[in-house]
């Protein structure tokens, strides 16, 4: 399978709900606050001027509070929901601009969909749910058999393609759709809360899955969580919202060394700092330092495992390698401890 070319744009996106929405994005715009405008006319702001560039190929997280807009905003990138205004482009071509023949074609072979509660179809097996969306777009039967048996396996259900969802646990089920998703095989690929009802243990499981397949698929993943240890884990890029506005957006590290505002703040007070934080982000430039004795710590090793291999030493810094073990920078433990 090649791996997605598949970009996302998304531009000034607001959402209003209420009985004339569009009336009110200009005295939103102008800073009407969500408050005035729920509280004195009787409108609810879902989404307020939302800017995300979502690079091909990478995980996009979306995280934020119950009530904070995440989950309006993935489904207005299938147009389950229709903005109020905005733009949304994949692929240089803005979707609201789709008919409805079009829009229906690229909900089917563009994105494909996991969610919360699973949305299993509890009359069919596990086979039938996950080759239910290559039935609906009229693939043979057996080739959409043939390429859900791969998926069924690479999740961990073989052996079990003959039950039904109420035979199966949470986490068994939440692996057939994510099974059916792949089997759909969009370059677009939308998760919404999906691991939220799981258990600890399986949830982290999960979570290592999807990191093993994005490696070898590639797909542009649109990820949303209320965790913000799933956030830092998963995303390559994060977005923080509340109550409908982006608060911050950047990748885990610079969340964590910088967050915007007191309300990041609270969110990272209390996360494993080590385990997010390159020493890429903290290293300092040789500038002559004399190199030659020092440990190496390669490009990319979290603060953790940095910690620990210099505690190992007798040394108080070591000297960072990139590609062919070059000396690229060096960081000292004053440094490590500083950033923790």
């Amino acid at each position: 399978m090649s791996k997605s070319e598949t970009s996302i744009e998304i531009r000034n996106l607001y959402k209003i709900f209420g009985p004339d929405p569009k009336a009110w994005v200009d005295p939103v715009r102008r800073g009407m606050s969500k408050e005035e405008l729920g509280n004195s006319h009787g409108h609810i702001l879902g989404l307020n001027d939302i800017n995300i560039s979502m690079p091909a190929g990478k995980i996009q997280v979306i995280m934020g509070l119950s009530g904070s807009g995440k989950s309006t905003l993935i489904r207005h990138i299938n147009r389950l929901i229709e903005p109020t205004a905005g733009s949304i482009v994949i692929d240089g071509r803005n979707i609201l601009e789709m008919s409805e023949d079009e829009l229906r074609e690229f909900r089917r072979r563009g994105t494909a969909m996991v969610f919360q509660k699973f949305a299993l179809l509890p009359h069919r097996t596990v086979m039938d749910n996950v080759t239910f969306g290559l039935e609906v777009r009229g693939i043979d039967k057996a080739k959409s058999r043939e390429g859900a048996m791969r998926w069924i396996e690479r999740v961990g259900l073989k052996g079990f393609e003959t039950r039904y969802p109420s035979e199966l646990s949470g986490g068994m089920q939440q692996r057939v759709g994510l099974a059916r998703a792949l089997n759909n095989d969009t370059s677009i690929l939308l998760m919404d809360e999906a691991y939220s009802a799981l258990d600890p243990l399986i949830r982290t499981d999960m979570q290592t899955m999807l990191l093993d397949l994005q490696k070898e698929l590639g797909k542009t993943i649109v990820f949303i969580t209320h965790d913000l240890d799933e956030a830092l884990r998963l995303g390559d890029n994060v977005v923080i919202l509340r109550d409908g506005s982006i608060v911050q957006q950047g990748d885990s590290q610079e969340i964590l060394l910088r967050p915007a505002d007191d309300y990041i703040q609270r969110f990272v007070k209390d996360v494993n700092r080590g385990r997010y934080i390159k020493i890429d982000r903290i290293m300092e430039p040789l500038n002559g330092t004399e190199a030659g004795s020092l440990p190496r710590l390669a490009l990319g090793t979290p603060l953790e495992i940095a910690v620990k291999e210099l505690s190992d030493t007798s040394s108080s810094a070591a000297v960072v390698t990139g590609a062919g073990g070059r000396p690229v920078g060096i960081v000292s433990q004053r440094s490590i401890m500083a950033a923790l």
